[in-house]
């Protein structure tokens, strides 16, 4: 082996980080007696070049600084430590681990049985399997963290202001003729300047994007021939997923994620990554040793304390990471700083937020999760965004995050899709949903923008199969159709699934509209799913976490009517930038506002008089008038000057049958229509006016916006 220098080096930072003279590598490991680091040629990752004691240890931390070390060099560590499954400890030196401080991955997991710390198909877990994996892992890369920002500049978007498209890196692109082929389904792709067309024309401000930490595709999926599509399977809390770059896999992949988001950040469009720090890709007592489990077991998971061979899973993964250590918190925090401040991004999405605030087990929202991220004065100026439940017990916290965040409201997406599927009793939830849902949000301090409003994302039916399926229809997992939920609230109109019923496709496109619509006139932030735009299908399947194929790829060849729809979709987005009182960052109050004399919000039946008790309870009543004053608007903008807006009134019916609606007087002689979702195009062009006071026909299952004339 070639000849390394290996001097003393530093516990602090964690990782490897080169600064211009050699790199200075250190590991945290509470519990281990020695560790290995492995050098690798990058020219011939199989062939190992060094392997050095990391004699130096402070306060847990093995460290060393190697002078003859530049970026590009591939390394990987060894382990050495107690084999105790049964007291919780895993150390197997056989075993090639990754840095969980790697900034860059470069390679993929080979599963044999070699890749698992005890002995396959022996006694359980217990027995030690002395058989190296190196030929079968990945290997950490050693990265230049210099960049050019010079003419970047953070967006700061207010989150009132804020429209999110959810989108998978690879998926949006993979089929997008427009772009080089080396360029679909990359970062590159993102950030090109066809990608930022298309999201400028389609109004929205920030993207979020499916996880992009370096994530490992499960041996189980490989032998279905299926793919981790998702990227729910951490395994690099640093390391942006190397299979999503154009450019290499060396280190330039860190550098191609820098690049789209500064392109996006030139353009008004802010990066929002969805993060998985609830668990990582090794699975239960049974999984994979790739990481974690073989550096410090006891330290990184949460253990079952009277048999802390095994697991707590709050996730539904098999493991579940250990929040209340101090190392795993500063790993956590390490790595949203490292986004934040060296990637400049603007945001994050904490899938199974729950999780990382159970303490000794009930979620708390003044845990030490909470605490570090609000003292934090890096996080405190990003976009925080939980997804508000686990699958553990008591895991279900919409509306209980604290202030500072915003929350997927789940309940906003379950009520509206329940309405216009035409379920009973859902008029009084709706008018909260519609308003902000201040029942979740007022009463602690927080405000309509702690809503992230939202109809559907990556898990579950897309937009257009909500309207075309009872349903699910997952035979494709390989899971005898028993994953996914069977809880959708959906409606095939009719049919299921594709048909040649023009009748039934006609109130297709219209439920779309009017669950459009709803979204994007909510108060709140809308979240759209990349695809929802145009009308993507997957043909019934509500769980393509591992369909990385057509099903899960956008379709750029588009028929006329899904051009329709995304158009439909660009010019609801533009209203509601264009209308400050359609994204108020206030609750309503529902009465008259000082100085106006005329009230906020008024809910009115359909006899154009506002909603009494009784009606609020009446289990049939699917129909719904919302009148929203423009010159009661509480707000005020930056240099103090009161915001004034046109008058709106939203009809809404989701009932069978057409209803007659009253057009409320409101200081008003005439109303004119801007949006009639029973309209193929559903903006009218030109406005039809209708007087005040007299009858308008509201189709069955239709949304209709009118503006007051002056």
């Amino acid at each position: 082996m070639n000849s390394f220098r290996l001097w003393q080096g530093s516990s602090y930072p964690l990782g490897a980080n080169w600064n211009g003279e050699g790199t200075n590598f250190a590991l945290f490991s509470e519990h281990a007696e020695k560790v290995e680091l492995c050098l690798f040629d990058p020219a011939d990752p199989l062939k190992e070049v060094a392997r050095l004691h990391l004699r130096e240890r402070t306060d847990h931390v093995f460290h060393g600084f190697m002078p003859d070390v530049k970026p590009g060099m591939l390394y990987a560590y060894r382990v050495h430590g107690p084999w105790k499954p049964e007291e919780g400890h895993r150390f197997n030196a056989k075993k090639l681990l990754l840095d969980p401080y790697a900034k860059a991955i470069s390679g993929g997991f080979t599963w044999k049985d070699e890749m698992f710390g005890y002995k396959m198909g022996g006694n359980e877990d217990f027995d030690m399997d002395d058989r190296d994996n190196a030929a079968l892992m990945p290997r950490c890369v050693v990265v230049d963290d210099t960049f050019d920002w010079s003419g970047d500049r953070r967006i700061d978007r207010a989150m009132a202001e804020t429209v999110i498209y959810e989108v998978h890196v690879k998926g949006f692109s993979k089929l997008w003729e427009v772009l080089p082929e080396n360029l679909r389904g990359t970062y590159a792709g993102i950030g090109s300047s066809e990608a930022i067309a298309y999201f400028k024309e389609l109004g929205i401000t920030a993207v979020e994007l499916l996880p992009v930490h370096h994530f490992v595709n499960d041996s189980f999926l490989e032998g279905r021939n299926l793919t981790n599509y998702w990227g729910y399977s951490s395994i690099g809390y640093f390391a942006p997923e190397s299979r999503y770059s154009a450019s290499g896999t060396l280190g330039q992949q860190v550098t191609e994620f820098k690049g789209m988001v500064k392109q996006l950040h030139a353009a008004g469009i802010e990066v929002i990554m969805d993060v998985v720090y609830n668990h990582t890709a090794e699975g239960n007592h049974m999984g994979p040793t790739l990481s974690f489990k073989g550096i410090d077991n006891a330290s990184y998971y949460r253990r079952v304390a009277d048999s802390p061979r095994h697991y707590m899973d709050y996730t539904g993964t098999g493991n579940t990471l250990n929040m209340q250590h101090p190392r795993v918190l500063q790993l956590v925090m390490d790595s949203l700083r490292y986004f934040a401040v060296e990637c400049r991004v603007d945001g994050f999405r904490f899938d199974l937020a729950s999780t990382l605030a159970r303490e000794l087990h009930e979620v708390d929202k003044l845990g030490g999760f909470f605490d570090i991220i609000h003292q934090d004065p890096v996080l405190q100026r990003v976009k925080l965004i939980a997804e508000p439940w686990d699958v553990g017990e008591g895991g279900y916290q919409v509306g209980n995050f604290p202030v500072g965040w915003a929350e997927w409201n789940g309940k906003y997406r379950d009520c509206v899709r329940a309405y216009w599927r035409g379920d009973d009793s859902q008029i009084g939830e709706l008018a909260a949903r519609l308003t902000g849902s201040s029942d979740l949000y007022q009463n602690d301090g927080r405000r309509p923008y702690s809503s992230i409003n939202f109809l559907i994302a990556h898990d579950g039916f897309t937009l257009n199969d909500l309207v075309s399926y009872n349903d699910k229809h997952n035979e494709a997992n390989g899971e005898g159709n028993n994953d996914g939920d069977n809880n959708n609230h959906s409606w095939n109109c009719g049919a299921e699934g594709p048909t040649e019923d023009e009748a039934i496709n006609k109130l297709r496109r219209r439920q779309q509209r009017n669950l459009l619509a709803t979204l994007f006139f909510s108060q709140g932030v809308p979240m759209i799913c990349g695809g929802d735009e145009y009308g993507r299908t997957q043909m019934g399947n509500n769980n393509a976490y591992c369909q990385d194929n057509e099903i899960s790829w956008f379709k750029w060849e588009r028929t006329a009517e899904e051009n329709a729809q995304k158009d439909f979709t660009a010019r609801l987005i533009a209203l509601r930038h264009e209308h400050p009182i359609l994204r108020r960052p206030k609750f309503f109050h529902g009465r008259k506002v000082r100085g106006a004399g005329v009230k906020d919000i008024t809910w009115l039946n359909p006899g154009g008089q506002e909603m009494g008790d009784e009606e609020w309870d009446t289990h049939f009543v699917k129909t719904l008038g919302v009148l929203l004053s423009g010159e009661a608007v509480d707000v005020r903008d930056w240099y103090g000057s009161p915001v004034k807006d046109d008058t709106f009134l939203m009809l809404l019916n989701a009932s069978h049958e057409p209803i007659d609606f009253v057009l409320p007087n409101h200081a008003a002689k005439r109303w004119a229509v801007i949006l009639n979702t029973a309209a193929e195009s559903g903006f009218v062009t030109p406005q039809p006016e209708f007087a005040a006071g007299k009858k308008f026909s509201l189709t069955d299952r239709s949304f209709v916006l009118l503006r007051r004339c002056a």
